[in-house]
């Protein structure tokens, strides 16, 4: 943080702190501009560490099982990073109305119109944040194990407890306590992680000639990897709405999109580079085969580390997700709903019966309707070129995107089409569309995005444009 302490109205004119280690109490209402701080290179700690998380490892492993060479698998991880400059532009929104982005997406969709995505988004941030949580406990328990501690029951009680801990502490304080935790934990994680690299990259099949697969295996292997950056669409003006309204798209976009692009390719090609070597189908346990025994513990660490990381974000952004809900708490209050659930989800995960992976498969079906409902906001935010009336989106029936009764018609169309061509074109455990086989098993999930988009802007160029005063 360039600045430790800011002060914040919170309504009825009170005084609100975002500090380190305090309790933050702003929530989704607009920070004044008398009260940003902080600049765009804050954004490259927090995208940096949050992504630095053994999920890309995973996901580089599987674009190998995909029918991927080196080279391949590793030009689709370079190419999932790109995405995050998208991703890092959409921030620019929060500078601009110093709100959270599923406030923003009030604008396209209305605001009863936004709901049903703000509730699913909500259950997926939860999601993810319990299945980091269960691989953070499953790599403690068996950090635990390796030096002799505690095991059994009581040793994965116990892995639960300080994995729940970490992320909840962090994520109640609040925003600068999650950007100075991201940023230290990521020098951290950097260095175990380039260690992991140095292990691994030596050993890998890089000499194989490029390999023909088929439609199926690229596009499985494309939606992999851009569904990780894809995944924060609706979260980065949450960790930006704080910063000056002066800060640059350049510096900002930049700064963002570097620390999520140098993290998650890192960890993808390490992904890549352990599947050419070893069975990666359990790939926390394929990727020790590989590692001296002495650093084993030391990775065990490494992934409890990044999975907590990640879940830091999910977790805060889902505090300010239900206050867009109608929930009416404070962040702070609010957070707890979130880690309750996280908890209890955890608990059933680890002790009562595995479901992690049908939680992972329904999670992934969700593109579905993300893809679409991303594309219509990116849309919007270009055409509206992130200048939006910041009173009217907490404004309800009086405001600006009420439109009909709550609900923006040419949004709603939009991200309607959207899901429809969406479906029409997954290829999921849960759910195979009608024309994945005729495209030769192409996913084209993803695409679902461009689709509403275009859709978007054809039916709002004519009556949506930039807010013509800035407030």
């Amino acid at each position: 943080m360039t600045q430790q302490e800011t002060t914040a109205r919170a309504p009825g004119g009170t005084m609100a702190t975002d500090q380190v280690f305090q309790v933050e109490t702003n929530g989704i209402e607009p920070v004044p501009d008398e009260d940003r701080h902080g600049s765009a290179k804050d954004l490259f700690w927090l995208w940096f560490g949050s992504n630095l998380t053994f999920t890309y490892v995973i996901n580089g492993a599987l674009a190998v099982a995909f029918g991927l060479s080196f080279w391949q698998a590793t030009g689709v991880v370079v190419l999932g990073g790109l995405a995050f400059f998208a991703i890092s532009a959409a921030g620019l929104s929060g500078v601009r109305t110093g709100t959270a982005t599923l406030v923003i997406s009030r604008a396209p969709f209305g605001v009863r119109g936004n709901w049903p995505a703000g509730m699913l988004n909500w259950v997926v941030s939860i999601g993810y944040t319990i299945l980091n949580t269960v691989v953070g406990t499953l790599a403690l328990e068996a950090f635990f194990a390796d030096l002799g501690w505690v095991s059994g029951h009581i040793g994965r009680a116990l892995a639960l407890l300080i994995t729940l801990a970490l992320t909840f502490v962090v994520a109640l304080w609040g925003h600068a306590t999650v950007q100075f935790a991201e940023r230290w934990i990521a020098y951290v994680l950097a260095v175990g992680f380039a260690v992991l690299l140095v292990f691994l990259l030596p050993g890998a099949d890089t000499g194989g000639a490029a390999v023909h697969i088929g439609a199926s295996g690229w596009s499985l292997a494309l939606v992999v990897m851009l569904a990780g950056p894809f995944s924060y669409v609706p979260m980065p003006a949450d960790y930006t709405r704080y910063l000056p309204r002066t800060t640059s798209m350049r510096s900002l976009t930049w700064y963002g999109a570097l620390g999520g692009f140098v993290s998650s390719v890192a960890l993808g090609v390490a992904g890549v580079a352990a599947a050419t070597q070893t069975d990666m189908t359990d790939a926390v346990a394929g990727t020790e085969k590989l590692l001296p025994g002495w650093f084993q513990p030391l990775f065990l660490a490494l992934v409890l580390g990044g999975s907590v990381t990640n879940s830091i974000v999910t977790l805060y952004s889902s505090s300010l997700n239900l206050q867009v809900l109608g929930v009416p708490w404070s962040r702070s209050k609010a957070i707890v709903i979130s880690a309750a659930v996280t908890a209890a989800g955890s608990l059933c995960a680890l002790f009562l019966t595995d479901f992690t992976s049908s939680l992972l498969s329904f999670l992934s079906l969700l593109i579905i309707v993300f893809a679409p409902w991303g594309g219509v906001f990116l849309a919007d935010m270009i055409m509206r070129r992130c200048r939006y009336d910041a009173p009217a989106l907490h404004a309800g029936p009086d405001g600006a995107y009420w439109y009909r009764s709550g609900y923006h018609p040419a949004g709603m169309t939009a991200l309607l089409v959207g899901m429809a061509f969406a479906a029409l074109t997954c290829d999921s455990e849960l759910w195979t569309g009608p024309l994945v086989a005729p495209l030769g098993g192409a996913d084209l999930t993803l695409l679902g995005s461009v689709v509403s988009g275009l859709v978007y802007w054809a039916l709002a160029r004519r009556t949506v444009a930039p807010h013509t005063a800035l407030s």
